[in-house]
């Protein structure tokens, strides 16, 4: 929870008497999808944990969902990114997986009880439909990714090729929409093509440059927090809505 903020009562009437009060938004200007509140092009967000959308959302709207643990329709999206230096993946073990491209991110739903994968395509994003058992596995090789806040965050995997070695991030659920929203513009036949490689990669430099390394001896030390936001561009619906 934000130091020194109630999400209770208090912060509920606060919004309500703006909503009550504020006269009809100019329809050019974006506004809060919960109270209107004007909003620019950088704002926060927060997600729908049953329809996996997102909601653009005033810096006072997102206060109220970010309280830890609490019984929420909604969650509070927060800027957390990580890196994993110690992350480990082989070629095979990439293989297990059975994700028929090189891109997936995988989050934890506390609708569902469980881990769902996502890969991006052409349509924007499929679930994948296959078991998570070789997911598992990852994850009992590389403890360090047990850091997930269910919802809000998720862990984007890159497959390893001849160049390069697997990779593995921590980032907003809010930057996998956006990623995949940009795909969906560019991605041409069964692999995207070269655009949609061009765009991972640079969208994997920026995640990089943003990201704060957790080795697995540091795993410990570090606390799952709901940072300050820092604003990103609206990014397209949620996959599954």
């Amino acid at each position: 929870m934000t130091a020194g903020f109630d999400p209770g009562m208090n912060g509920a009437m606060s919004v309500l008497r703006r909503i009550t009060t504020r006269p009809p938004p100019d329809p050019d200007l974006q506004t809060c999808d919960m109270c209107a509140e004007p909003i620019g092009d950088d704002h926060p967000h927060v997600v729908g944990i049953h329809s996996r959308q997102l909601m653009c959302v005033c810096r006072g709207c997102w206060l109220l969902f970010t309280a830890e643990n609490a019984d929420l329709r909604y969650k509070a999206v927060p800027n957390r990114y990580l890196s994993f230096p110690d992350f480990s993946l082989t070629q095979a073990g990439w293989d297990g997986l059975d994700i028929p491209v090189g891109l997936v991110f995988f989050f934890s739903s506390s609708v569902l009880r469980r881990t769902v994968a996502f890969y991006p395509g052409p349509a924007g994003v499929a679930e994948s439909e296959l078991g998570l058992q070789a997911w598992s596995e990852v994850l009992a090789a590389n403890p360090e990714l047990k850091v997930l806040t269910d919802d809000v965050e998720a862990l984007l995997v890159r497959a390893p090729d001849a160049d390069r070695d697997a990779a593995c991030f921590l980032v907003p659920i809010d930057a996998c929409y956006e990623l995949a929203g940009r795909l969906r513009t560019v991605w041409r036949g069964f692999d995207g093509g070269q655009d949609a490689r061009a765009a991972i990669a640079e969208f994997f430099d920026t995640v990089d440059a943003r990201s704060k390394p957790l080795t697995r001896g540091l795993r410990q030390a570090q606390p799952v927090m709901r940072p300050e936001p820092v604003m990103r561009p609206e990014p397209v619906e949620g996959p599954g809505s």
